[in-house]
């Protein structure tokens, strides 16, 4: 999926987003910080803040208690997309941290893409031919 430009997998999101909602929360699940209750919530970039929630990986975790900043509902791949992707422009296929920063997932090459792969392997057989067939038509 790196290879796929940001802007194709914003509108294949919009498209699995509209027909096949219950595939859509099953991808980029945001995982909470050491406080489960405060999820992580996807944000253009990871600002990288001891205890901060906002996050620009796909599935990735809120720093420490992930108090600051946090979701009160699930972020899913449309809230990935929507807050973290925008318009295709930004953290495809790699995500960002602020410069002077540290906590919550560090940057790796690709890592939006890998993380995106690795959430639609799990899904079931039907799920992938779905997914398959909205990925066709971007």
């Amino acid at each position: 999926l790196a290879k796929t430009s940001g802007k194709d997998i914003v509108q294949f999101a919009k498209a699995l987003g509209i027909a096949h909602s219950k595939i859509d929360d099953k991808i980029c699940v945001a995982k909470p910080g050491t406080t489960t209750s405060n999820l992580g919530k996807y944000a253009v970039i990871t600002e990288g803040d001891t205890n901060d929630a906002r996050i620009s990986l796909c599935g990735g975790k809120a720093a420490g208690t992930g108090n600051d900043n946090k979701s009160t509902e699930q972020n899913v791949f449309r809230d990935f997309v929507r807050e973290t992707l925008k318009d295709g422009n930004h953290n495809w296929p790699t995500s960002t941290r602020k410069a002077d920063k540290s906590a919550g997932p560090t940057p790796v090459t690709n890592d939006n893409a890998t993380a995106v792969a690795t959430d639609l392997t799990k899904l079931t057989s039907e799920e992938k031919t779905i997914v398959a067939g909205l990925l066709a038509k971007t």
